[in-house]
């Protein structure tokens, strides 16, 4: 579960590097929908899941901190 944290280094990129305004989903490279497919197929095999569990929640919880700013996503 801890690994799901290095899919922040993507933050790094980003200017400004924190932005309260802005939802990361699709935003930063790491929380694209494309990288999402690959980590919901990074479930199938076993030697991989808990770092797919990892980063789903990630994802899920990246995706609850943009409801509040409006940004509801497909």
């Amino acid at each position: 579960m801890v690994a799901g944290f290095a899919l922040d280094l993507d933050h790094l990129l980003a200017t400004p590097m924190f932005d309260p305004n802005r939802c990361s989903i699709n935003f930063h490279p790491l929380h694209t929908y494309w990288a999402i497919g690959i980590y919901a197929l990074l479930l199938w095999p076993a030697r991989t899941r808990v770092w797919a569990i990892g980063f789903l929640v990630h994802m899920v919880l990246d995706y609850l901190e943009c409801l509040p700013l409006g940004v509801y996503l497909p």
